[in-house]
């Protein structure tokens, strides 16, 4: 029986559920791992939770197998058609991206009220990345966190509106880029032809992926691979364009170095594309791809930063000039080297200084929806790639470069994208999938392993910062310096704007007459980084805030008070070293209000106590951080909203939603301005045949950029309707007037649907765009504060306590904006203390699964109390700013400063495992 029905099938040898179920039309069974891990996959077998990606199908026969697809078979839907805990999973807003959701659920549903009441061991099977768990378990509570249906006349901002797609989520139908409808003899351009899946079956692409750090391919066999019985296409360095690229997406695409082809003949890492092999079936492309026979001639290969720029140290890249590398010869990527002031002159002046040198590790976003794209041509013959991105503009543009067409030429779309965190504001794989498919007229799809996801994705630059601190005595600082190595890997994806970001707002936020910083990025052939939550801030925060709580400790001071004193303020200077920083404003300011929020509930919290044992040690920890709101040197975005036939309102944005909830704040806005219910806007988004324009999803602008895009069309067309709104309905022009930013009740009560049926009797077009260029610029704020509990033996840490203070200006969903704060705490704390690439001896990457990475699961991650500054931002829609990336930014200082304070001795590189602890505390005596 599948979902209370019965069905016969026959698997294929050696197949597992998990594909069987989505051959059979499930596909809300995700794929998320191959090994039983995350939990994605989950599905009901005869009413216990299986991970179907590891259970042979041929095992299910005469059993009852439920999907998410027919949970409420089970026999306890109500009315509305939903099981219990899908009901309680969209009154809790219990997800983000919702790629983890119907696993979730499904777990959820087959546990017992006892079960329910201790959710860190009923999910240690099910990973989110994005929530951080609160609201999952608030879920088996049956804690509602989303507001009911609002009456008509309640603003659209400030309270907890549900997402658009949560109904599509819980129930599995929402839509992610391998969740593809069958396809169908339905002609192109027919009524019930969907033009956002392929016209056929699709092929499937696969990776050969080098197997050394540095080499250069002499020659590839392919005869033995061409045998393979399905086998369509082989692609080496040979049959792709030469043209040098980026893998990296900005809107200015010389930010990045043109230093990647889409097949080399030289590897760089182990793990980089080596051949693509298209076939029939994904088992005939593996076996192809295990067939194919390469002669490499082994290169000497440099696996340390630090060795990386020295002199003799091996080449990685000799490239032309115009390839924008700063120095090839030397492997370095960029660097910077500026400041204001007199350092030297500042660091004679200080009472006291300090010199300490940090290490951030390598980390992996590790989104739940791997890297994955279908490319096809339309009967037009357009080129349409469906992918999982938070860029689809800037991906159709860099196809245009690559490939030689023009933008009319190509279409990037996608629908849900199952989390990001800036490892999706690359191009991965459609570009391999995009030639393929223009070769051989078929539609070619490609997905990431997770293996894949580890070795062949960009993850967090590692970096080593030194800070030098001088102050005098009461505390006011006197310099700051800051050097900072950052490891690029083998390409220079992101290099030069993690660089430069990093090492801006991390020292910015402190008044200072004398700042100097010394940065490079260098080349090391390891796997790339890239994009990552904080974009360098993570990392040179953690240095920063790490430091200043070393003077603190010696001048004597309270680490607040230190901060307090030294933070910037309302029409500071700003200091930065990007170009374009002259658009910085304080569009509103409340660093000293999170600081204030946050040592006012560590003193609340005084009282939490450690486990019995005279082996545990606590300590209290704060960090603070400092984020402009938006990318600089420009971030492009249009919307479009028009009144359809039904009186119903088309919102047409350019940004995808991955988890970053921007596609509710859209409708929030449009409901608001237009003075219509939620369900009456209807949104479509993040496919370039849609729209003219949008940068992307990064840098934390869904709501600061493309927000105030939407306010602007929606504006633009309740305007438009004021303008023309009493001709059609043939009503006094008093009853179209404004009250509180929205149409009146005259309008409405007429009905859009009355005024859409006359406009389209006259042939009257309702509709209007809106556009944002991201500038000018604010600024954001966080504090955090940690109480932990060390184990002076083991090393392990409990955490007691945090709490989370953020300067957002106005929030516009608190449940969403808490559960985005949540969402970076809770992957912060992963980072700092579970989390790490390793890359061994050769340069692989050691542990490429999540059961060696260590992503938290529910029993990890502590309840944070998140706490929002009173402020209004004059800059952001309706008084908001960004928060989706900066409350990673402060966590790993804040953890350090309080094991530090806890043990009396202080680790100076992250994760602080209990390993690490316990080695620190043996080598300061303090076992």
């Amino acid at each position: 029986m599948l979902n209370g029905e019965p069905r016969r099938c026959e698997p294929a040898s050696g197949q597992c559920l998990r594909t069987l179920l989505r051959t059979l039309g499930c596909q809300g069974v995700k794929k998320g791992c191959d090994a039983g891990d995350c939990g994605a996959c989950t599905v009901l077998l005869d009413g216990e939770p299986v991970h179907s990606c590891v259970f042979p199908a041929f095992r299910v026969e005469g059993c009852r197998v439920t999907t998410i697809e027919g949970l409420a078979s089970e026999g306890l839907a109500g009315p509305d058609g939903l099981h219990p805990m899908q009901r309680d999973f969209l009154a809790a807003g219990a997800f983000q991206c919702g790629f983890c959701t119907p696993g979730m659920i499904l777990t959820a549903a087959s546990l017992d009220l006892a079960q329910r009441s201790d959710p860190g061991q009923a999910l240690k099977g099910n990973i989110c990345r994005c929530t951080g768990y609160r609201s999952i378990d608030d879920a088996l509570q049956g804690v509602a966190n989303i507001d009911p249906a609002c009456a008509p006349d309640a603003p659209a901002w400030g309270r907890n509106a549900a997402a658009p797609a949560a109904l599509a989520v819980v129930t599995g139908q929402a839509r992610y880029t391998m969740d593809i409808k069958t396809a169908s003899a339905t002609p192109w351009g027919a009524a019930g032809h969907d033009e956002t899946s392929p016209p056929g079956p699709m092929l499937h692409c696969r990776l050969l992926r080098s197997p050394h750090a540095h080499a250069r391919i002499l020659h590839i066999d392919r005869n033995k691979a061409l045998l393979v019985p399905g086998v369509r296409l082989i692609l080496t360095h040979e049959d792709v364009p030469a043209t040098l690229f980026s893998t990296a997406r900005h809107e200015n695409p010389h930010d990045d170095p043109d230093d990647t082809r889409m097949l080399d003949d030289v590897m760089r890492f182990i793990g980089q594309r080596v051949a693509a092999v298209v076939a029939d079936t994904e088992q005939a492309a593996v076996r192809a791809c295990s067939l194919l026979s390469v002669r490499y001639a082994v290169l000497p290969a440099v696996l340390d930063a630090e060795q990386a720029h020295r002199p003799g140290a091996p080449v990685i890249h000799a490239k032309a000039p115009h390839s924008r590398i700063a120095d090839a010869a030397r492997n370095i990527v960029a660097e910077l080297h500026g400041g204001v002031g007199d350092l030297a002159a500042g660091l004679a002046a200080a009472d006291v200084t300090v010199d300490v040198t940090y290490r951030s590790q390598r980390l992996q976003h590790a989104h739940l929806e791997t890297h994955a794209a279908i490319a096809w041509q339309s009967e037009a013959g357009v080129l349409t790639v469906r992918s999982s991105t938070q860029v689809p503009f800037l991906v159709r543009d860099a196809l245009c470069t690559l490939l030689g067409l023009p933008r009319a030429q190509v279409r990037v779309l996608c629908e849900r994208v199952g989390g990001g965190f800036g490892g999706k504001q690359e191009m991965l794989v459609e570009d391999i999938v995009a030639y393929a498919a223009l070769r051989l007229g078929r539609p070619v799809g490609i997905e990431f392993t997770r293996e894949e996801a580890f070795i062949g994705a960009s993850g967090r630059h590692a970096m080593r910062v030194r800070v030098q601190l001088g102050a005098r005595r009461d505390g006011t600082l006197t310099a700051i310096a800051m050097d900072v190595l950052s490891d690029s890997g083998a390409y220079g994806n992101h290099a030069a704007g993690v660089l430069f970001h990093g090492s801006g707002e991390s020292v910015g936020v402190y008044r200072c007459a004398n700042k100097w910083i010394d940065g490079v990025a260098v080349y090391t052939n390891t796997p790339p980084a890239g994009a990552f939550r904080g974009y360098g801030l993570s990392q040179t925060n953690y240095a920063v805030e790490s430091a200043m709580d070393e003077l603190s400790e010696a001048l004597g001071l309270d680490p607040i008070a230190v901060r307090e004193r030294n933070m910037v303020r309302p029409g500071d200077a700003m200091v930065s070293f990007d170009a374009a920083a002259h658009d910085v404003e304080y569009g509103s300011y409340g660093l000293d209000q999170c600081l204030s929020l946050v040592r006012d509930a560590l003193a609340r919290g005084a009282g939490r106590l450690p486990p019995d044992g005279e082996e545990w040690q606590v300590g209290v920890g704060i960090a603070l951080g400092m984020i402009d709101t938006i990318p600089p040197r420009g971030h492009l975005s249009q919307a479009q909203a028009a009144i359809d036939a039904d009186g119903c309102v088309i919102l047409r944005v350019g940004t995808a939603e991955f988890g970053n909830g921007t596609s509710t704040v859209h409708v929030q806005f449009a409901s608001g301005i237009l003075a219509l219910p939620a369900d009456r806007i209807r949104l479509s988004q993040s496919d370039t045949a849609q729209l003219g324009y949008d940068t992307g999803a990064f840098g934390s602008t869904g709501t600061v950029v493309a927000g105030l895009a939407t306010v602007r069309a929606c504006t633009a067309l309740r305007e438009r309707l004021l303008e023309i709104g009493a001709d059609l309905l043939d009503v006094p022009l008093a009853a179209c007037v404004l009250r509180d930013g929205a149409v009146r009740h005259g309008v409405r009560a007429a009905g859009y649907d009355a005024i859409a049926a006359r406009a389209g009797e006259r042939g009257v077009r309702l509709q209007a765009r809106g556009e944002t260029t991201g500038s000018p610029r604010s600024v954001a704020f966080n504090a955090q504060g940690f109480r932990v509990a060390v184990n002076r033996v083991t090393g392990a840490v409990l955490i007691l306590q945090s709490v989370h203070a953020a300067d957002a200006g106005r929030v516009i969903n608190p449940s969403q904006c808490i559960g985005q704060i949540e969402g970076g705490v809770a992957q912060a704390i992963g980072a700092a203390l579970t989390e790490r690439l390793v890359i061994d001896a050769a340069g692989a990457i050691a542990n490429p699964s999540f059961r060696d990475y260590h992503v938290p699961r529910s029993a990890d991650i502590p309840r944070t109390e998140v706490l929002f500054a009173d402020t209004f931002d004059r800059l952001g829609p309706f008084g908001a700013k960004s928060m989706s990336e900066s409350p990673f930014n402060p966590v790993a200082a804040a953890l350090g400063n309080a094991i530090a304070r806890a043990t009396g001795t202080r680790l100076r590189a992250t994760p602080f495992r209990p390993d690490s602890v316990a080695r620190q505390l043996s080598a300061a005596g303090r076992h």
